[in-house]
């Protein structure tokens, strides 16, 4: 099995700090431990009922009242003071608040895996963008050496023209090639120069920004890992896992739901105590004990519908979890066929390569010395210099399909939890605010 941090394997040192800087700083994955951190307190919401609910109150009343029959008129004050608490407890004989409790519980687990699952995911992009972007440079490489040899073809060919030994169709041909290879250049630079922004953006930063150096090469990636049994892809995948808890989740809403078509058993007390003075306070205190049941008569059919849309999203959450076990188990085929296929193919490319660049040699000398007629050797050399650039291209797609099968093989790893965004004023007196 692949190792947790799957780039590793590449022992590529530029990769490896992309990809961290980019679990470090991307907005899309913060965005999702901040969902974690939701749901995280909806389910502390969900089994506060659990506990007893406790208000306390306090109140101070002070009153004037003017005696009639006496000239002045004699003003008296008064003071009320009252303080009490009430307390509150749902007696769950139907489970229906621990069912809801253990629902959310479960959502923080899935919302845990779907953390992890878009690491794995944005550690896959982070390294398809960087390795596109290392074939764009280098077919720009390939098309700045192809140039000069194309250029130095035509200086031949124009002094052959200036001699009369060629004829002026074979100069416009030459130029033509320049110039298509001028215009694969400029469609090289554009391309690598938006994937440079889109590099920068993954790892958070505006896309202008310079993020990796431009001294790395496609390498060759190790053998073929053992994908391992069926069962433990099931076991290792957060995506699976969470699917998993997402139907777990289901079917305890299922059971609040048809808990809440029974009867609820409330319990509350109460205590107050009052008086004129602060001394008098604790002096006079009245205390109350409560019980009721609430018992739903008639709805309408509604709790009954809310039982049937639970059951509904248990199956749709069951049918979600098959589907999410068979596309990943296509995935991992899927990988190891195109990488399989991949590694035959560039080993085709290698041969056809070797034996254009045996066939141009010949083919030019023999041109040079007017045995060999010219649109044979511009067919050789468009040919060959089309090999090289598609070699270029097939080693980064051998690259692309092994960064596939470790996304499919992906199990997570421990992630640093990242500071929550917030929001503060750049300057006191300005109302514009910035995210931190």
């Amino acid at each position: 099995m692949l190792p947790a941090q799957w780039w590793l394997t590449f022992n590529d040192p530029e990769l490896a700090s992309l990809i961290d800087r980019a679990l470090a700083r991307n907005f899309s994955l913060r965005s999702v431990w901040d969902r974690l951190a939701q749901a995280e307190a909806v389910a502390r919401k969900a089994g506060a009922p659990l506990w007893p609910s406790v208000d306390g109150a306090f109140e101070a009343r002070r009153s004037r009242s003017e005696v009639e029959g006496r000239v002045p008129k004699e003003k008296v004050y008064t003071t009320d003071l009252s303080l009490g608490a009430v307390a509150s407890y749902e007696l769950d004989l139907w489970g229906r608040v621990r069912s809801s409790r253990d629902a959310a519980a479960l959502d923080v687990l899935a919302t845990r895996e779907q953390i992890q699952a878009a690491a794995i995911t944005l550690s896959a992009q982070v390294a398809e963008v960087w390795y596109a972007l290392v074939e764009q440079r280098g077919q720009v490489e390939v098309l700045q050496r192809q140039i000069k040899v194309n250029e130095d073809v035509l200086e031949a060919i124009t002094a052959r023209f200036r001699s009369g030994q060629s004829g002026a169709a074979d100069v416009l041909r030459q130029q033509q090639l320049v110039e298509s290879n001028r215009g694969n250049l400029v469609v090289a630079e554009a391309r690598s120069t938006l994937l440079e922004h889109q590099l920068a953006i993954l790892l958070g930063q505006p896309p202008k920004t310079s993020v990796a150096s431009n001294d790395s090469s496609l390498s060759q990636p190790e053998p073929l890992p053992h994908a391992g049994l069926p069962a433990e892809l099931v076991r290792h995948r957060p995506d699976i896992r969470q699917a998993y808890y997402e139907v777990l989740a289901a079917d305890r809403r299922v059971a609040a739901a048809v808990a809440d078509r029974f009867p609820r058993i409330g319990l509350s007390a109460s205590v107050e105590t009052s008086g004129a003075e602060w001394r008098d306070l604790f002096n006079n205190w009245l205390g109350t004990l409560a019980a009721n049941v609430v018992a739903p008569l008639f709805d309408g059919g509604s709790r009954k519908a809310e039982v049937e849309r639970t059951r509904a999203v248990i199956s749709e959450s069951l049918n979600l979890y098959g589907q999410t076990v068979l596309n990943a188990l296509g995935e991992v085929e899927d990988a190891l066929e195109q990488e399989r296929r991949q590694r035959d193919l560039i080993v085709s490319l290698d041969k056809q390569l070797e034996l254009s660049q045996r066939t141009i040699e010949r083919l030019k000398d023999g041109y040079l010395n007017g045995a060999v007629n010219y649109l044979d050797f511009l067919q050789a050399l468009v040919s060959q210099q089309s090999l090289e650039r598609s070699q270029l291209q097939a080693r980064r797609e051998l690259l692309q399909f092994r960064i596939e099968l470790c996304r499919a093989l992906g199990s997570g790893w421990e992630l640093p939890r990242p500071e929550p965004a917030t929001l503060s004023k750049t300057e006191p007196n300005e109302t514009d605010e910035r995210i931190q």
